[in-house]
């Protein structure tokens, strides 16, 4: 397991949607996880699209809550708060 910091993290996530077909935050799901297996299922039973699931160990809970905060500001979807977080993903 690799352990990114935080703004390498936010780096990657811009660059991922940057990349997409449309360059927009809003389709994207963002959030953390202790468990991100079991969130990327509970997604899927949910009838999301996890297609592009991508998800990163993160040194903090805070780094993890302040990477969500971040891209909800900029639209993404997502819920701020939850459980305790080890990972953030999006998706």
């Amino acid at each position: 397991m690799i352990i990114m910091d935080k703004s390498r993290i936010i780096s990657e996530i811009e660059s991922r949607v940057k990349n997409s077909e449309r360059a927009d935050y809003t389709p994207w799901t963002v959030g953390i996880s202790d468990t991100p297996k079991v969130r990327k299922d509970q997604h899927d039973n949910d009838g999301k699209d996890i297609g592009h699931w991508k998800d990163w160990s993160i040194d903090s809970e805070k780094d993890g809550r302040d990477i969500e905060e971040y891209f909800l500001s900029k639209g993404m979807k997502g819920d701020a708060g939850g459980g305790s977080a080890g990972y953030v993903y999006i998706f």
